[in-house]
């Protein structure tokens, strides 16, 4: 199984902590929507014996195009590929794009998952990270969409600076009162060259505490364990059979094609990236040509890979993976590499399968980079 992803690159405005590709001029839209669609057939030998599972509209911000735009290009995928009986098709959507009209046209199309970004139902937080949508609109496109779609998800973001802990509680129970099944929550990251971080070296916004931001995250853990929800992946939260097939999909080294500018491809082998530039991924594809590097991952590439991926998911690190597929040499750098953590209860060993433990789940990217091999000298 496979999975597409369809990258939609322009934004009504640009939230102050974001470093995706996108551009806020809407001139090219109609013109992207047609190469992508070109792209979506070009790349189809890729996956000639491979069945696609999921088709995922990530960005930027897709709910910015037509319903049009949207059936189109997913009617190119299903007129280009194999597609299962039952794929899970996504769209991220921002709240102010989400009337009620517009809801219900979504719910008419294949799209059976929305993605809504959330971030916070407190206006001045929505302000500070530069939001389109305000709280009204966040609190009435969830009641609305759950009367619409069954499979929903939502973004927010924790560590935001002054949110207290009783004010992200309040964000989580808000989000548990609509009965999403699907919770996407993140630390808020000061990425260089976005306005967050320009701010902050102004003054004009404090730096975000990282200590603040464990507390929010623990406080997460245990409210939505409250409520049955699975804590499956570091960032991802779900009620039973609602996780995200297609990022699932990326943790676990499935194979997936990245369409659009800056959009990312794995074939197993190889990572792929298009061009992060809108005139040149136009240009390129209407010259029938890629606009794509393409790099060979090495065998410790694909160990470090597989250490980060494995350590933030419930699934973990099969031990026994490790040895099969990379060899003792590397099994034994990993046993060596994870006696300490194992001592401090950051990392434990159950049927041969490596996992963070409660503690050590939210430090489990820096612990993984400390697992990474860098050589095998």
């Amino acid at each position: 199984m496979s999975g597409i992803y369809i990258h939609i690159p322009f934004c009504k405005q640009a939230c102050h902590y974001c470093d995706f590709h996108f551009s806020t001029s809407l001139k090219k839209k109609d013109a992207m929507v047609l190469a992508l669609a070109k792209e979506i057939e070009l790349r189809k030998s890729e996956f000639h014996e491979e069945r696609v599972e999921t088709i995922y509209f990530g960005g930027g911000t897709p709910s910015i195009l037509t319903i049009e735009d949207l059936l189109f290009l997913i009617d190119e995928v299903f007129k280009n590929y194999n597609i299962s009986e039952n794929p899970e098709i996504t769209i991220e959507a921002n709240p102010d794009d989400l009337s009620k009209d517009r809801i219900i046209e979504l719910s008419k199309s294949r799209i059976n998952r929305l993605s809504i970004g959330i971030q916070s139902f407190f206006e001045d937080d929505l302000k500070l990270m530069n939001r389109a949508h305000n709280s009204e609109e966040a609190r009435s496109c969830l009641e609305f969409a759950s009367n619409y779609f069954d499979n929903i998800s939502i973004d927010l973001i924790y560590g935001i600076p002054r949110m207290s802990n009783k004010k992200w509680l309040q964000n989580i129970e808000t989000a548990l009162s609509y009965n999403i099944p699907h919770i996407s929550s993140y630390a808020l990251t000061v990425e260089p060259k976005t306005a967050l971080h320009s701010f902050i070296q102004k003054g004009i916004i404090q730096q975000p505490d990282e200590d603040v931001a464990s507390e929010h995250f623990q406080i997460l853990v245990d409210k939505l364990a409250e409520h049955n929800f699975i804590h499956y992946e570091l960032s991802n939260f779900a009620k039973e059979n609602y996780f995200s097939k297609n990022n699932s999909s990326y943790w676990l080294g499935k194979k997936y094609i990245g369409i659009g500018p800056s959009a990312h491809s794995y074939d197993g082998e190889k990572r792929a990236w298009n061009v992060s530039n809108n005139a040149l991924y136009l240009r390129a594809i209407e010259e029938n040509i890629l606009p794509i590097e393409w790099e060979v991952l090495s065998k410790i590439d694909r160990y470090n890979e597989y250490i980060m991926t494995g350590l933030r998911t419930i699934w973990g690190i099969s031990l026994e993976r490790i040895e099969k597929e990379f060899g003792k040499t590397y099994l034994d750098y990993l046993s060596q590499q994870t006696e300490k953590y194992i001592e401090d209860h950051l990392l434990f060993v159950d049927e041969n399968i490596l996992r963070t433990t409660r503690k050590g789940k939210f430090l489990s990217d820096g612990i993984a980079s400390d697992l990474f091999l860098l050589n095998l000298e």
